[in-house]
């Protein structure tokens, strides 16, 4: 007999096997020797009480064998079977591959960028000198922007298809067992990496291509049919599916559909800053202690607030972490956040933004481009106002609300440097007064919270893409041509490592299912 319970253990105890057993066995009224075993299905910090707890859901085997999950997923030898080009090898690209191995298809991934590894220079060159390579960033090569922007996997996608495969693969490539159990499951970003390249190795072991470097230039199309797609350093590549798995910040992409007048509209996104703290105030005052216990994890937060009918949000909190540089051209800064496995590193941070809507862009309703070169123009605004070498315009968090200058910047975690600005002169109007009026009530939310010890560094501008390229509900294929297949965060269907994933799982199903 199995029995699904949910239980509550003290942090000292999470990883002591006899008490969760002693613990289930006194919940159920059973003797501890009737009790074969368990598996733990969820698990979660609450710390909403004096006293933080680890609350757990737990199947209890009961005068029966264990029965543990099998993580394997059952693949196919493609070396000869029906192609599909997947062009990007982000989140998407990748499990968009790795679907055509379980349903029996060959997966060609183009990617414009280097393998994983190799992109270590060139992220080495940002961080070190503001170099920025525009086939070669913390955005675009092998596993896409997820890959070094802290590899968290929390989503809410469970409607659009099975959360839990998509978990599994990772753990079946090396992550932890802990991600299918874990409310909010992290791998990091010093352990992805590795990951990744096992995902491509088995691709390719089953017959799958994955070629690097190889910048897709036009997507080939006769009779509203797509017929393959052209690339700069592998000549012309014929499939009659195509998807378009290519981020959120492939703009040649979108300006390849505009030259072919095929669809494309305005999609709002989200802008605003990063906020980093020191980990020890979040710990403080998520955990009601002044010095974290060893055994819980860095504390993370999730802050939203309405200022006058505008939506401010907390977005990709990285306890432990470190802000990123991620422009993928010159002259343009944009930050993001990232944190290791470890979470260990002594600054917590946040984007902090709120959503651009069509209307607050004027043409948007007619220009399918008008919130992308809004959203340039703030980046390129962002990095003048820095001084350039990507250094980043940032400012303290109570002058930020008070109009004033800062005198000097805390210590952050941001490697090219911060300069203290007038953040007023970066951001739209619309968007600092909605900061301004939702920090100080973050900060009566959660103590500390509000303080000059606090640093925006400017500007958070890559949460998602500004365009959407159309697709048919059903049959997923663009309206106009097809066999082509938008896909994932770029295309404007996807928010993170997990949704990404799962759309492009389900762009695979779709085509699959078209044949």
């Amino acid at each position: 007999m199995q029995k699904e319970i949910e239980i509550a253990i003290s942090p000292e105890f999470v990883q002591d096997e006899n008490r969760i057993l002693n613990e289930g066995a006194k919940k159920l009224r059973v003797p501890t020797h009737k009790i074969n075993g368990f598996h733990i299905r969820k698990r979660s910090i609450d710390a909403r009480g004096k006293q933080v707890l680890f609350r757990m859901r737990v199947v209890f085997f009961i005068d029966e064998p264990v029965q543990l999950p099998d993580y394997h997923t059952k693949l196919k030898t493609v070396h000869d079977a029906k192609p599909v080009i997947i062009i990007g090898a982000g989140p998407a690209g990748l499990f968009a591959a790795y679907r055509c191995l379980e349903l029996g298809l060959k997966p060609i991934v183009l990617e414009r960028g280097k393998k994983v590894q190799d992109r270590r220079r060139d992220l080495a060159k940002i961080n070190r000198e503001g170099f920025v390579n525009p086939e070669s960033n913390y955005c675009f090569g092998e596993g896409g922007a997820g890959t070094y922007s802290d590899g968290k996997l929390y989503t809410r996608s469970n409607k659009r298809g099975d959360v839990q495969q998509v978990l599994s693969i990772f753990v079946e490539h090396g992550a932890t067992e802990d991600i299918l159990v874990d409310a909010r499951p992290h791998i990091g970003t010093n352990k992805l990496p590795h990951i990744i390249e096992s995902i491509r190795e088995r691709i390719i072991e089953m017959g799958g291509e994955v070629h690097f470097d190889c910048k897709v230039i036009d997507i080939l199309e006769q009779f509203g049919k797509v017929q393959g797609v052209k690339t700069e350093s592998a000549g012309t590549i014929l499939a009659d599916h195509v998807i378009v798995a290519t981020g959120h910040s492939a703009r040649d992409i979108f300006e390849l559909f505009r030259s072919k007048n095929w669809l494309l509209e305005a999609k709002p996104f989200a802008l605003g800053v990063r906020i980093e703290h020191p980990q020890n105030v979040i710990d403080s005052a998520q955990y009601h202690c002044s010095i974290r216990p060893e055994n819980l994890p860095p504390a993370y937060y999730s802050l939203v607030e309405q200022v006058d009918g505008r939506g401010v949000f907390s977005f990709c909190m990285c306890p432990g972490g470190i802000i990123a540089p991620c422009a993928t051209d010159e002259n343009e800064i944009v930050v993001n956040g990232w944190s290791p496995s470890k979470r260990n590193n002594p600054h917590a941070n946040s984007g902090t933004v709120i959503q651009i809507n069509l209307e607050d862009v004027v043409g948007s309703d007619q220009d399918p481009f008008a919130l992308l070169e809004f959203q340039r123009q703030i980046e390129q605004k962002a990095f003048q106002l820095g001084g350039g070498n990507l250094v980043a315009p940032a400012q303290r968090m109570v002058d930020f609300v008070q109009n004033k200058v800062s005198l000097d910047l805390p210590e952050n975690s941001y490697k090219p440097g911060t300069r203290s600005v007038d953040l007023r002169e970066v951001l739209p109007k619309f968007v600092y007064s909605a900061l301004q009026g939702a920090l100080p009530i973050f900060g009566k939310k959660m103590k500390g919270y509000y303080s000059n010890e606090a640093i925006l560094v400017g500007v958070e501008s890559r949460t998602s893409s500004p365009i959407r390229i159309p697709r048919d509900k059903d049959s997923l294929q663009h309206p106009q041509i097809a066999g082509l297949y938008p896909c994932a965060e770029g295309a404007g269907y996807a928010g993170g490592i997990v949704s990404a994933a799962i759309d492009g799982m389900n762009c695979v199903d779709a085509i699959k299912l078209a044949l």
